[in-house]
């Protein structure tokens, strides 16, 4: 009796592979990797070309921008008259302040060239200084009235054709119809390099003027402190609005259609351009409760609307990343639904609210469409001291210098921006410092 034959191994068919499998399967699986790698490659690349942009676009701004920081100035001889000053020898400083410190400013510069007698050539001796000059000399004076008789070496600041021709913006060998400074300007200009009396000093005017019409005295002082109370109106309002809102929404609202009707159209609010808020600015709060034009109460109230679904949004999301056993342990204690709230997951959810309204806030500050929309385009010098009066905000500075035609304001256009771009650094750092304070893991 033969022996039974052995039962078929049911994997034998897997096992007894087609001819050309493992070098098809070779083939795929080569053609995998490639795969993987030149999506590694687009990602890696998209990066590098996102970054090379962005290095692009700042190095464009750091060069444009690094010469404001700089002004030239001229250091002139300037007789301060008594009799033109302060005739009657009172002291007053209202009769100081009405003398013609110009008039003295010309003087001495017109003693360093005496031979400068014809009308032209003084005019073109005039053009080496600010017009605004006189202003700077006048509060000198009031600030100590002592120097009244006397004469001094008194560093004025240059005009902006002598400051862009100093930075090399002017081409000494262009034809005199194509630069502002004709000949005999340049020569007195050297002149008074050979004498040291024209040098580069760090800018102080641009962290300590407001704006101006003559580009070398225009500054940011007005603008940073309208940006200040508009923040400062924002965070008042909107940190507390938002944060409360999304409280509700998260731990008291019941879960029915008209919340989901709110959520909605909280989420798409965070999405609709900034300047419909303008808009909204506009009709509501100056027409129809008739607020004053141009203040940062309006500004601030306006940013708050478009600040306000960022910061529901992010505390919505921080609350929710707070485990359910916090809720549940603290309930099972005997601790009351605000007790929970107030004293467990408020404080654990922190981290995730201030990094919320921090971003909030620094997206509100870069904004310039909606305060456009309600008037902070005037022209305003000096710089406000409540919420209410005229002012205007740095990005606004920025498109106001923006569209002069000067060369000067073209550069002081990128030193504010890199200025903006600071505050918006610093304050994203803060909220990346408090969120590692306050963050714990569990």
């Amino acid at each position: 009796m033969t022996d039974a034959a052995p039962a078929p191994d049911r994997f034998s068919r897997l096992r007894a592979r087609p001819e050309g499998f493992e070098e098809r399967s070779k083939a795929l699986t080569a053609r995998r990797y490639a795969r993987e790698r030149r999506f590694k490659a687009l990602g890696l690349g998209a990066i590098l070309v996102a970054m090379a942009l962005l290095l692009i676009l700042l190095s464009s701004v750091v060069r444009q921008g690094y010469g404001a920081f700089w002004q030239t100035y001229v250091r002139v001889p300037v007789t301060l008259d008594a009799a033109v000053l302060d005739p009657k020898g009172t002291g007053d400083p209202e009769v100081i302040g009405k003398g013609n410190f110009q008039k003295l400013i010309y003087e001495g510069l017109f003693g360093l060239f005496p031979e400068a007698k014809a009308r032209p050539e003084r005019r073109q001796l005039t053009r080496l200084v600010s017009s605004g000059a006189n202003l700077i000399l006048r509060q000198k004076v009031l600030d100590d009235p002592s120097l009244v008789g006397t004469t001094r070496d008194v560093w004025i600041v240059a005009s902006d054709e002598v400051d862009q021709f100093m930075k090399g913006a002017i081409a000494r060998d262009a034809p005199p119809a194509a630069r502002p400074l004709k000949d005999g300007a340049i020569a007195a200009i050297d002149r008074l390099e050979a004498d040291g009396r024209i040098e580069q000093r760090f800018n102080t005017l641009l962290f300590t003027q407001g704006d101006s019409r003559e580009p070398e005295l225009a500054g940011i002082w007005g603008a940073v402190v309208g940006s200040f109370y508009l923040m400062l109106v924002t965070a008042l309002l909107s940190t507390p609005l938002g944060v409360g809102a999304a409280l509700y929404l998260e731990e008291f609202a019941p879960k029915s259609r008209a919340t989901d009707f709110i959520e909605v159209n909280i989420n798409n609010l965070a999405a609709v351009p900034s300047i419909v808020f303008g808009l909204l600015g506009l009709a509501v709060f100056l027409g129809l409760f008739n607020m004053p034009r141009s203040a940062p109460i309006v500004g601030g109230l306006t940013l708050t609307l478009m600040t306000l679904p960022t910061i529901v949004v992010a505390t919505r999301a921080a609350l929710r990343a707070v485990p359910p056993s916090i809720h549940q342990a603290a309930l099972g204690i005997g601790a009351s639904k605000v007790q929970t709230i107030w004293h467990h997951v408020l404080p654990l959810a922190l981290p995730g609210i201030l990094t919320g309204v921090i971003i909030g806030l620094a997206q509100a500050l870069g904004e310039t469409a909606p305060l456009l929309m309600i008037g902070m385009v005037a022209f305003v010098v000096d710089a406000p001291s409540t919420p209410f009066d005229p002012s205007t905000a740095l990005p606004v500075q920025i498109y106001l210098w923006a569209d002069s035609p000067e060369r000067a304001f073209t550069e002081r256009t990128s030193a504010a921006i890199m200025i903006l771009l600071a505050f918006l650094i610093l304050m994203n750092l803060i909220a990346v410092l408090l969120r590692r304070r306050f963050e714990r893991r569990w």
